[in-house]
């Protein structure tokens, strides 16, 4: 049990994730996806292997009214249509409005200009966190990446950033992690890293501090990716055997997992 006298640090944090994990499975949190069409479907039951509820409507008379029913927003550039540029703006303000997490996962950013531009307009809205690699990060930070850079962007926009790669860091609030966990089957399986997003959402639905709500959905991923991976004969079977992994996890076994610097 975390001590609420102080800050969360990376050490604590498999305890911290096995918490939210937890409030995620109580609350049933709703996550509203304005995503990519090849990640809806995975995203939706990744989230509900979770016990958060999904939902998808990019139409722009009724976005308002889903997102003003959800916990969280995920905005994913996947796919760059203008009806998705349109409901992410739309929903974006309604949720400002209600002062209710977003996240950005800004998807190829480094092959377009128009998607660089129009992510970085949408982080002029404050998300409470991004998600993205390596060279997401340098496109839209016009610079490599390095603990300088990591730290300038951070500061700038205001937000958690979580980085994927073969070691995941978590950077927000002066608080820097590492997670080593996860499979290379993962990266065979499409929309992999959506879904992933979405299962931020909904530990930012439930967790107050952006930073632990980032690595505790980062790390649940990981461990169950690594389970899954275990057991997979190839990437199919990962596909589906991930959603069992993280409907079954527990706390004691993120814990024995959990490999956290």
């Amino acid at each position: 049990m975390l001590s609420p006298d102080r800050p969360v640090t990376s050490q604590d944090i498999p305890t911290a994730a096995a918490d939210v994990l937890e409030r995620v499975r109580a609350r049933a949190p709703r996550v509203h996806c304005i995503t990519n069409v090849v990640a809806q479907n995975f995203s939706a039951n990744m989230l509900l292997a979770a016990g958060a509820i999904p939902s998808m409507t990019i139409a722009s008379d009724e976005v308002v009214e889903f997102v003003a029913q959800a916990d969280a927003l995920l905005v994913n550039l996947g796919t760059f249509d203008a009806e998705r540029r349109v409901a992410a703006n739309l929903a974006i303000d309604s949720m400002a409005q209600q002062g209710k997490p977003w996240l950005l996962d800004p998807v190829f950013v480094n092959r377009s200009e128009k998607r660089t531009q129009f992510a970085l307009s949408l982080l002029s809205y404050r998300p409470r966190a991004v998600r993205l690699n390596s060279t997401e990060f340098t496109a839209l930070s016009g610079s490599e990446l390095d603990g300088a850079s990591l730290a300038r962007f951070g500061e700038k926009h205001q937000t958690v950033v979580g980085l994927t790669g073969e070691t995941d860091i978590v950077f927000g609030d002066g608080r820097l992690v590492c997670i080593g966990n996860g499979h290379p089957l993962m990266s065979k399986v499409t929309a992999m890293g959506c879904a992933g997003s979405a299962l931020v959402g909904a530990c930012l639905a439930v967790e107050k501090d952006p930073w632990v709500a980032v690595a505790s959905g980062i790390l649940i991923l990981g461990v169950a990716g690594q389970l899954a991976g275990e057991r997979a004969a190839g990437p199919g079977s990962l596909a589906t055997g991930i959603l069992d992994a993280l409907y079954e996890l527990d706390a004691a076994t993120l814990a024995e997992r959990a490999r956290v610097i």
